[in-house]
């Protein structure tokens, strides 16, 4: 990847995924004051010096939990984006090379997965659970949350299999892992890393989903659990926006950013989508003019 062909808003996304890690991270160990289950007031309480955003419907610190909340999601957004995209690239990658037989099989199960919907699965599964840990969440949103990338990879290594090279390796005696390790996978790594942006931007709000029906992480605090709890304690009638509104925005901020970032790097790995500068356009258009002016005089001599 080239620097010249990251776009502002590649940066503008980088920036925004970097603010919402470190408060991820090194909020709850810089920023705080208290502990995630202190309680500092009372039922609401208005943000103030010894509450930043306020306290909530037990009297936790807002501030406090929007912290701790942040590294959860970001926490269950990445292990689960990481199993999901394992799975389906190995599913993916296995039926469009190898083809035949096990393609339609490893498809038909994947076409199964997908025709159910999704929130039904992961309701039915957390509610079987009987301790819901961020671990637990995040594996259970993985394994509903494959498929779609394994049908799109298939389609990527059923038209890298018919490659020159691909024919020379297996001549050569190579077996069919070492070349899906070695020559596959590598013409796929850009489309794959989109795909786990995605993943990753996806399983928070499926946690989202899930915490706001109560069935989020039972043993912390999530940015989804807080929306859950304000709800249920009606914090919008109490006018309470401190309650609802930080949780709100920093889950639109981490959707947002990873979205922004899929897009990026998809004009920069995508050719057909890159767009050039002004300047860029300004100088081709220059280039060209002054090469149909000298074909022109030379038309004329001749």
């Amino acid at each position: 990847m080239k620097r010249s062909q990251l776009t502002g808003r590649f940066y503008i996304a980088l920036g925004i995924i970097a603010f919402v890690t470190f408060a991820g991270l090194l909020g709850p160990f810089v920023f705080t004051r208290y502990d995630q289950l202190s309680v500092v007031g009372g039922l609401y309480d208005e943000p103030s010096g010894k509450a930043w955003l306020g306290s909530d419907n037990l009297g936790h610190d807002v501030f406090t939990l929007l912290m701790y909340g942040t590294r959860t999601s970001l926490f269950v957004g990445l292990i689960s984006g990481a199993i999901a995209t394992l799975i389906g690239v190995l599913v993916g990658t296995i039926a469009g090379y190898v083809g035949g037989t096990v393609e339609e099989t490893l498809m038909a199960a994947t076409n199964i997965v997908l025709a159910i919907p999704q929130l039904v699965i992961l309701v039915l599964i957390s509610v079987a659970l009987d301790s819901r840990t961020a671990t637990s969440v995040a594996i259970v949103i993985a394994i509903t949350s494959w498929p779609w990338t394994a049908r799109a990879v298939r389609a990527q290594a059923s038209s890298v299999r018919t490659r020159e090279h691909l024919d020379i390796a297996r001549l050569s005696g190579a077996s069919t892992f070492s070349i899906i390790l070695r020559d596959v996978l590598p013409y796929m790594l850009s489309y794959v890393v989109m795909v786990f942006v995605l993943q990753v931007s996806s399983a928070i709000l499926a946690e989202a989903s899930l915490s706001l029906l109560g069935l989020g992480p039972s043993n912390g605090t999530s940015l989804g659990m807080m929306l859950h709890w304000a709800l249920a304690w009606e914090s919008v009638r109490n006018n309470a926006w401190w309650a609802f509104v930080p949780p709100t925005v920093m889950l639109t901020l981490v959707a947002f950013g990873f979205l922004l970032l899929q897009s990026s790097l998809d004009e920069v790995f995508n050719p057909r989508l890159r767009r050039e500068s002004p300047r860029k356009r300004r100088k081709a258009a220059e280039r060209a003019l002054a090469a149909a002016a000298a074909a022109t005089a030379a038309g004329r001599r001749a």
